[in-house]
Order: C-alpha cells, then structure tokens, then sequence
C-alpha cells in the first residue's frame, strides 16, 4: 500500500508596502500584489489537493480573497489559515459531490480566517484564562526556555526539577533558579521527565539539531492505504444536505488541534463524538472546540471502557486521536487493529513533532514548537529589537487542527472512490515547516490586530452562556454551523 507526501513550498515573500488606517497595506503595486497574493492562496491549496488525489475539477468553485498581513506577524498567518481552511471545506464538498450533490462555491476570507484562528471567545462575559502564571519564556544562563505549565502535573514537575517548591513558587523564583541552568540542558533534563520545556533557538539552529532534520526530511501530511477493504456505505444526499451528514467520526483528542479538526467536521454536518477520559484533565478551551460535538466519557484502562469504544469504532466512518506516538496501540488500539476491526475506516493520527526522529515521542504543544524551531526568535529579529515573541495566535494547532479535518473528508473520499482503510498522519512539527516554506511578510508587524470582539456570536452551551467566533469557511448553498451545543465531557452516553 502506497503513501503519498507533499513537500513544502517556497512562496515569495510579500511586500506589505504603506499601512492604510484600516490597517491593509497599499501602494501603487497594490493590484499586482493582490493578484500574487491570490495566487499564492490558490498554488498552496492546489498543492495539497493534489497530495490528497482529489479531483482537480473540485478546485474550480473556491473564492480566496483578502491577503497578508491581516494580523501583526512576519508570518503569512493569514494564508495558512486561509488555505487549510478552505481544503477542509472544499474536501467535504467534494465528498458531497461524489454522493449527489452539485459542487458548490466555497469562499474563505483571509482575515476571517485568521480570526477564528485566534480561537477567541467569551464565557459568562468573561475572558478565558489560557495560560498558568508559570507558562512562558524565561532567560537562562545562556538563551531562553519556554515552560508550559498549564497542567498541574506538567507545572509541578517544572518546579520540583528546578528545586522550587510548588506550593510557593512564582515567576521571579522560576526565572532566578533557571539562570543557573544552560537552556538545552534544561530542555533535556525536563524531557527526560516527561515534561514540556523548550529551548529558544534560531532557524538555523533548528535547521542543525536532528530533529530539525528530521522534521524537514517530512511532509506537512501523509495518506497511507493500508489495506483493500470495499467502500464503507454512506447514504446519499440531496443537495440541501449538508456535505458531511451521515459521516460519524469518533474523536480522541485535546488540548486545540485535534479538537479544532472534529469541530471543522461537525461544522460541514459530520456526526461527532469527542471520547474524552475521566482521568485526564482538559483546558478551558473545550468549551469552544466543543461546539457541533457529542461528549462522552470512556476510560480505556477498564476492560468495560475498551468495549464500549471498540463498539463506537463498529458504527464509525473516521478515527482521529491525538494522543502520544504508540499511547492507544498499547491499549490495542493501533491503526492496523482498527483497520481490522472496521474495513475502510479512515483514521486520523496527530502528534507533536511528527513519527520520526529523536523527538517523536516527546510531547509538545503550539507555543513550544514555536520556541524550539525558531518562530520566536524569527518574530523578534523582524520587529528590530530581537526580543523573542510568539506569533499572534496558536496558528500551527488551527493550522493543523483544519488539515485533520481536511484529511479525513480526503482520505473518505478516496475511501469511497477506490475503497481500503486510510491512514492520515499530521503533526504540529510539520504544519510548521510548512508555514515556514510560505515566506514571510515585510513589515507584517506593524498590522493592527483586528478587533476579535466584534466578530463574536452567541451560542448555545451546556458550561454558560457562550460567545464565540462563527465558521469562516462559506459555503453558497449549506452555510457551516453547528447543529449541537458545546456541553461537558459526560453529557452524551458513548453510543451512537
């Protein structure tokens, strides 16, 4: 059985020019850059339709207007979110069209795009706390690291490791132990205990440590066929359906990019189910990636909780789990098993730093990546003053959270074009390369960052009274939405 990759990149850079007061750039090559802009948008979602082997005719009904910068970045944040965006919309109406339906126009906004990127939303009117007051960037004796203290457990093996005490420690007593640190070795002895610590380095150090290499030797995704089982039997659909329904998939994942890709499946009419464990704890944001989802509880180290999922897996169309490299196949839930379980599902697999190299089974998230492979320091040698920063949002989760997305609606139509079992494999690492490969944008930041609030709408929800950022994926005749209130883990009983 065969895998296809799609190598990154290289676009031009883009010249932001003169900002205008609404914060776009113009200049008297403003049309021309426009043009290469949407050109850009176009070639790099061209790209990954072909990775995927879907049809080029599906390509025809897509609309990509707007350009970068739309947020203060050097990055072309825009863009990515822009193109996966618009994949995953566009890989579920052409699921659709093989089912019945006429194709139909899809349009994604570059700056909306990147809004719903930011992943912002209002609880009760109140803000979400996204980060412990220990998470962030501290200097070393010799650079910087970055903790991510935003589970206890990840936040109290940080502290012990620097011989701090946990019930006491602070910003300032974190920051004067780890000047006694140098930054890899702190990396290393963190990682060694399970813990999520990054050095800060350049592109070119990154580029130069082996997992750099690694990462760089691998595609932004692969499709894997890992056997010949016929097409699994989906209902068809009339043209007011929306191009997902009927779909189920089960979803295994936390924290943003796994849960960011089921909500863009249950945003186009998939019938999601997010499997979470009573064990382990979620962030804050599960109220928003929730929306459009089932929610049930399984503990997999039970005999009972294994049945009951094996028996979710009988009736599902898509399996997309985050956790760990081999974490579920020791619980017997591998690719090649569920495979056999269920002819011609199509499973989803995301990890942090990809399955090669001597990082694949670290864990790592959004802001640690951008740390470890040169986004930051990248971002402060852009604004002049060196100072290293993120970018303005968690761009590598959505990024990726929307190529998952666009996986499973591919891999399914390849599923039902030629029928096997489909393997998708994605990670954080990779999405980054490739944002890499997109170039950079002159004088992104001085961008103003739009105003996010505004774009708020009220949503039903089972945790409060929810105000959230709608789909920016447009879609002519089945517009995107949820159908289902975001609700806690536990609300839905595990069955279909």
């Amino acid at each position: 059985m065969g895998k296809t990759a799609l190598p990154t990149r290289l676009l031009p850079r883009v010249a932001a020019g003169r900002m205008a007061s609404n914060g776009c750039f113009w200049n008297k090559r403003q049309s021309v850059l426009k043009d290469e802009m949407a050109m850009a948008a176009l070639d790099t979602l061209e790209t990954l339709w072909r990775l995927a082997g879907l049809p080029a005719e599906g390509l025809a009904p897509v609309q990509l207007p707007g350009r970068d910068p739309v947020f203060p970045s050097s990055f072309p944040v825009g863009l990515a979110a822009q193109v996966t965006t618009a994949a995953a919309a566009l890989a579920a109406c052409e699921l659709a069209h093989l089912r019945g339906t006429p194709r139909q126009q899809v349009t994604v906004q570059a700056r909306q795009a990147a809004i719903e990127c930011t992943g912002w939303f209002l609880l009760d009117g109140k803000e979400p706390e996204y980060w412990d007051p220990i998470t962030g960037l501290y200097e070393t004796a010799d650079g910087h690291v970055r903790i991510h203290a935003n589970f206890a457990h990840h936040r109290d093996g940080a502290l012990r490791l620097l011989g701090l005490d946990v019930a006491h420690a602070s910003r300032d007593t974190v920051q004067q132990a780890l000047r006694g640190w140098r930054a890899i070795d702190f990396e290393t002895a963190a990682a060694a205990r399970g813990l999520v610590v990054t050095a800060l380095r350049s592109f070119a150090q990154w580029d130069g440590s082996p997992q750099g290499r690694a990462v760089a030797a691998q595609p932004v995704m692969t499709f894997t066929r890992l056997d010949d089982a016929p097409p699994l039997a989906l209902p068809a659909l009339d043209a007011a359906a929306r191009p997902l329904s009927g779909v189920r998939v089960l979803d295994l994942t936390r924290i943003l990019a796994g849960p960011m890709g089921g909500r863009a499946l249950a945003s186009h009419g998939a019938d999601v189910m997010l499997v979470n464990s009573p064990t382990l704890p979620n962030i804050g944001a599960i109220v928003d990636t929730s929306r459009g989802k089932r929610s049930a509880l399984v503990d997999l180290d039970t005999a009972a909780g294994r049945d009951a999922l094996w028996s979710l897996v009988d009736g599902a169309h898509v399996f997309s789990q985050g956790y760990r490299p081999g974490s579920l196949a020791a619980k017997g839930f591998s690719p090649r098993a569920l495979a056999a379980r269920r002819p011609g599902l199509v499973m989803v697999s995301l990890s942090a730093y990809g399955t090669k190299g001597p990082w694949a089974g670290r864990r790592g998230f959004d802001s640690l990546l951008q740390t470890a492979m040169g986004f930051n320091h990248a971002e402060g040698e852009a604004a002049g003053d060196g100072k290293p920063r993120a970018m303005p949002m968690q761009i590598l989760d959505q990024a990726t959270g929307f190529l998952m997305a666009f996986g499973a609606a591919a891999a399914l139509w390849r599923q039902q074009s030629e029928g096997g079992s489909w393997l998708v494999e994605v990670s954080l690492a990779q999405t980054a390369q490739w944002l890499r490969g997109l170039g950079r944008v002159d004088d992104g930041l001085a961008c103003p960052r739009p105003d996010v609030n505004a774009c708020l709408q009220d949503y039903p929800c089972g945790y409060g009274a929810l105000r959230a950022l709608p789909p920016a994926a447009e879609l002519a005749r089945t517009p995107a939405g949820y159908v289902r209130a975001s609700v806690p883990p536990g609300t839905d009983a595990p069955s279909w």
